[in-house]
């Protein structure tokens, strides 16, 4: 339990203050042009979808990645979560919402699920990898 409690906050932890600089600050010009978001954000609901994919992805690392080293068990979950997500955060959103370019869309929401990814991913395998944290150690 602790180590799937320490994989959530491995994906959560990132993710929020990227996902809060990223699109509220670094390219927030970028997305009002895109005319995407609304004007009044209501953040307990990204936090909320945030804790639902971390617990998902915590389950999935633990049931197909776990005792992998680090590096094998990024790559190798990197490989399935990044275009799951990207399917989800990317695709299925340029498919329903009103936008000012959904190719620029696109080309933005993309290179913030692949940066995203290769922070998150390397982070939750270390915790699930040989010898990581929350591990029972022998006395």
């Amino acid at each position: 339990m602790k180590r799937r409690i320490l994989a959530v906050l491995a994906y959560m932890l990132p993710s929020f203050p990227l996902g809060y600089l990223w699109h509220l600050t670094v390219f927030a010009d970028r997305y009002r042009e895109l005319a995407v978001f609304r004007d009044v954000l209501f953040v307990p609901l990204g936090v909320l979808s945030m804790s639902i994919q971390g617990i998902a992805w915590a389950l999935v690392y633990e049931k197909c990645f776990a005792g992998r080293p680090v590096l094998q068990g990024a790559l190798r979950f990197g490989a399935i979560a990044c275009p799951i997500a990207w399917s989800y955060m990317v695709l299925a959103v340029a498919a329903k919402h009103h936008m000012a370019s959904v190719s620029g869309f696109v080309a933005i929401e993309t290179a913030f699920v692949i940066v995203q990814y290769i922070v998150v991913s390397p982070l939750i395998a270390a915790v699930y990898a040989p010898g990581g944290p929350g591990r029972a150690r022998a006395a």
